[in-house]
């Protein structure tokens, strides 16, 4: 396996907040990757990071070799990279199909022109792209709801759609932030088989922060971990958990 993803000796500042601190780790590809530590750990400034929200301090993330600070924000999902957020990011006016097309964008050839007038090659386009996101909806299991207001789903099924919207570009590395947060016990669990079958089915490697840890520790290959912006563990499942700085984090000094 070669390495998809190198974080290299990252911090982020904030005036005088630091919120990563010379971080490093790389996710291979074809691997989970599980991002743990507890709240203000420096995640989701991670995350951002890596898709170009903030510019790091110091240091770089490399996807494939090439910076991203090479890469204009808006690109990023041409190179393979594809996102879900803690607090679901969906268009709540518009259907559950369209919240997942517009995931598709990147991989719609007409433009912006060709687009706005009913020429053949706008509509062939345009069929193909529905095809794709209703492929997609029927992958996560929510196909027969393609024509309803996204807003009148339940929270969880919003996962689903937003899960489905960043899989319709087919990325090669998903960051998934909180996949299993403010969802049922019942829907963790339909969740983590769903995204071993996102990992199996579509082979796609993954990186998540999740705080719930029977969660990370069953779906993860390998987990990194994250305390006050810096790396304080990282290996096996099994070896994070007797990490005694990883404990100590969770559970506070003896």
């Amino acid at each position: 396996m070669a390495a998809l993803l190198e974080v290299r000796d990252l911090s982020v500042r904030f005036g005088g907040v630091v919120a990563l601190d010379r971080v490093s780790f790389g996710v291979d590809a074809g691997q989970v990757v599980g991002l743990i530590g507890p709240n203000g750990a420096g995640k989701t400034t991670l995350f951002n990071v890596i898709t170009r929200v903030y510019r790091p301090s110091t240091g770089t993330v490399l996807i494939d070799g090439r910076s991203v600070l090479s890469i204009r924000a808006h690109h990023v999902i041409r190179n393979g990279l594809a996102r879900t957020f803690q607090n679901v990011a969906l268009f709540r006016s518009m259907t559950v199909l369209d919240n997942v097309i517009v995931g598709d964008h990147t991989r719609t050839k007409s433009g912006w022109l060709q687009a706005s007038v009913p020429l053949p090659g706008a509509l062939a386009a345009e069929s193909e792209s529905r095809k794709r996101a209703l492929e997609m909806l029927d992958f996560v299991g929510l196909v027969a709801r393609a024509d309803h207001p996204v807003a009148a789903l339940p929270f969880g099924l919003q996962k689903r759609v937003e899960l489905a919207r960043a899989l319709v570009s087919r990325p090669r590395l998903l960051l998934l932030d909180e996949p299993a947060g403010g969802i049922s016990h019942e829907e963790v669990d339909a969740m983590a088989r769903l995204l071993r079958r996102v990992h199996t089915d579509l082979g796609v490697t993954m990186l998540l922060v999740e705080h719930h840890m029977a969660f990370v520790m069953g779906i993860s290959d390998h987990v990194v971990v994250l305390d006050f912006g810096r790396k304080i563990g990282e290996g096996t499942p099994a070896e994070v958990q007797r990490n005694p700085a990883v404990i100590e984090a969770y559970l506070g000094a003896a």
